[in-house]
Order: C-alpha cells, then structure tokens, then sequence
C-alpha cells in the first residue's frame, strides 16, 4: 500500500469584513495610474452623493470608470449590507498600478515601434456615516 501525501492548500490570509462597510474592486481598467489618482484625490472623504455629483461633472475621460466603481459599491452596500445609500461616505481609495499592455505599430523600412497601454487597479471602500457617530456617543 503506497501512501499518498497531500499538500495543504497555500495560506491565504482573509481580512475581516467590517460589517458597516462596503468595497469595489476594478482591475485591468485602460488608464495609467496617474491619471486614475487625479480625479481620486478629488473624491477622497466626500459622501456618496458629492461624490457622484462631481464625477459626473469633471471633463475627464477616467472619470466613468470611477463613477461605475462608486455606483457598485454603493449598490454592494445597499443589497448586501442594508445600509443606506444617503449616509455612505469614502473611507478609502487605492490606486495600483497594473499591467502594461504592449503593442507593436509598424514603421517604415520594415521597423516596428513599442506601443504602451498601461492599466491600473482601483479599489474603493464606502463606510456608513450613522455608525461612525453611534460608535461615538457610546465611547
């Protein structure tokens, strides 16, 4: 009789979900990192609905994306966690760097040149505003 041996799965450290928060996470979006973290610092902080209303607003072509991450996590928060959307808030935005897609352009004289595609990962948190100031009044 041969015994097999088996190998543990990897240890994967899970985080612990505050029950009063809710995230997004966009990955592989087509926009250099620099560009995401422009119109981020803008929204960082502000509530949901500001939020919103100044991503719609800013003539800039990363904002969609943004604003479609916000939407998502407002609508994880309020389908998953029943939380309000009126008392949502940014608690905390990532932007990293992803991959670069590369492309070769021909040229002339049978040469080619490198075209660049960077893509970057956003991550966006929504905390609830309520349960901040409930914390609050008990400590």
């Amino acid at each position: 009789m041969i015994l097999i041996k088996k190998r543990k799965n990897p240890v994967v450290k899970k985080r612990k979900k505050n029950p009063h928060q809710a995230s997004a996470l966009g990955q592989y979006i087509c926009m250099s990192a620099h560009k995401a973290r422009r119109i981020i610092d803008q929204i960082r902080g502000r509530s949901y609905e500001e939020t919103l209303m100044i991503l719609e607003l800013m003539p800039y072509r990363a904002c969609y994306p943004i604003f479609k991450l916000v939407y998502s996590a407002a609508a994880n928060a309020s389908h998953n966690m029943d939380l309000n959307e009126g008392s949502l808030f940014i608690s905390k935005v990532e932007v990293n760097e992803g991959t670069t897609m590369k492309k070769l352009k021909p040229r002339a004289r049978g040469r080619s040149s490198l075209i660049k595609r960077p893509t970057c990962h956003i991550s966006i948190v929504l905390e609830d505003i309520s349960y901040e100031e409930y914390e609050e009044d008990f400590l």
